[in-house]
């Protein structure tokens, strides 16, 4: 399968494919974990956050939102890590962290990368040099990790 990785500024993003990476997120964050949340946060099209999408055949089969370092001394965010349920098993995941951390590196060089993680990918993450900098805490009752590289 041929995947169009795509690395954009929130003003480059379509309005399809805006829908789509909202959809998608709702899918699986919402639906399949059964997490009422507000994952529409004012976030999305805001400053110079970025969107990590893996396409195949116009379908989003795997995304990462990025925010921007909000000062000088503060890190670069990778959050809403996602792979869609019928790209599961494709080590999309690995694709996707590898192109977060380096979409971070090449536009905010200076600055330390930080992710909330579920608590049970603690593993996954650490294999792109992120390490546990909080204790485990709850956040809309699933338990999370606060990881920096």
């Amino acid at each position: 399968m041929a995947l169009d990785w795509q690395d954009l500024h929130h003003s480059e993003l379509t309005t399809q494919q805006l829908y789509q990476i909202l959809a998608l997120r709702n899918t699986v964050f919402i639906v399949e974990q059964i997490c009422p949340y507000q994952d529409i946060d004012g976030a999305d099209l805001y400053g110079e956050n970025r969107h990590i999408l893996a396409l195949s055949d116009n379908k989003l089969l795997a995304y990462a939102r990025l925010l921007a370092p909000k000062g000088n001394d503060r890190p670069a965010k990778i959050g809403r890590v996602i792979v869609s349920g019928e790209a599961r098993g494709m080590k999309l995941g690995n694709q996707l962290m590898e192109q977060a951390v380096a979409s971070c590196q090449d536009h905010w060089p200076q600055h330390k990368i930080f992710l909330s993680a579920q608590a049970h990918l603690q593993r996954f993450y650490g294999r792109f040099g992120f390490t546990a900098v909080s204790e485990t805490y709850l956040e809309d009752d699933i338990p999370h990790v606060d990881m920096q590289n």
